[in-house]
């Protein structure tokens, strides 16, 4: 019995060590990427006038001062967790991968390769997506919560999900004022109310993709709501593999 359990252990931290090598080989492609494109765009900036569109890419300077604030928050949010949380917090492995995968397709290939633009609905699928981390980050917080010594929470399974429900909604809320704020501050057009051409969009169809944005937010929220009371209720055991952790204590 031993033997089969030591065999067992082994098996698992093989597993987890591939998943940890994998994620720093993930990790150091989407960070190259997101740096590289950096010194390319400083340098078209520098080459075109304002209100003038590059003949090399068919973008303007505004497009490129989008790109360079993308690349930026990108390189950001892909090192915060582990400047945050190595110590004391365990983020699981598998979500710290589609975590970094996510940065990659929205900021890699949605800003700097006009995916945003060429593939119909790219948008759309991102935030649908991100609702749903966000709603697995609300059940991480009520289970952070009730590993700490202060609180001791007894939450029932409906709370919980519909905790984390409004919190990915709320997130959702304050990412569309970021964009509307940089937007009117530097010109930009993360709410896409104007098309690649730079023709400006009117009346409604300007505020779609906003309205959109927003919708799918709360849908992908809702559906991770929905998998967590399940999972909460039934002690299934689905979300458990998603939520951030508390690391024990000694561990590296």
């Amino acid at each position: 019995m031993k033997e089969n359990e030591q065999k067992n252990h082994k098996k698992e931290l093989s597993k987890e060590e591939k998943s940890e090598r994998l994620a720093n080989i993930i990790g150091k492609i989407v960070l190259i990427s997101l740096i590289i494109p950096i010194g390319f765009l400083i340098a078209r900036i520098a080459q075109i006038d304002q209100g003038y569109i590059d003949p090399l890419t068919n973008r303007s300077r505004s497009d490129y001062v989008l790109m360079i604030i993308q690349c930026i928050l990108g390189i950001f949010a892909l090192t915060l967790p582990n400047m945050l949380f190595k110590k004391k917090i365990q983020i699981p492995t598998n979500m710290y991968m589609l975590y970094m995968i996510f940065l990659y397709c929205a900021i890699c290939l949605g800003e700097l390769r006009s995916f945003y633009y060429k593939i119909p609905n790219w948008d759309t699928i991102l935030h649908t997506f991100s609702g749903g981390m966000m709603g697995a980050l609300g059940f991480s917080f009520v289970s952070l919560l009730n590993k700490t010594e202060n609180f001791h929470l007894k939450l029932t399974p409906s709370f919980v999900a519909l905790f984390s429900f409004m919190l990915s909604t709320t997130l959702g809320v304050l990412w569309e004022v970021y964009e509307f704020a940089f937007d009117g501050l530097l010109g930009l057009n993360m709410q896409k109310f104007m098309l690649e051409s730079g023709e400006m969009l009117v009346g409604r169809a300007a505020v779609v993709d906003t309205m959109e944005d927003l919708i799918v937010d709360m849908f992908g929220a809702f559906v991770m709501s929905v998998i967590g009371y399940i999972s909460l209720k039934y002690k299934k055991g689905w979300v458990e593999k998603l939520i951030i952790k508390v690391k024990k204590h000694g561990a590296k």
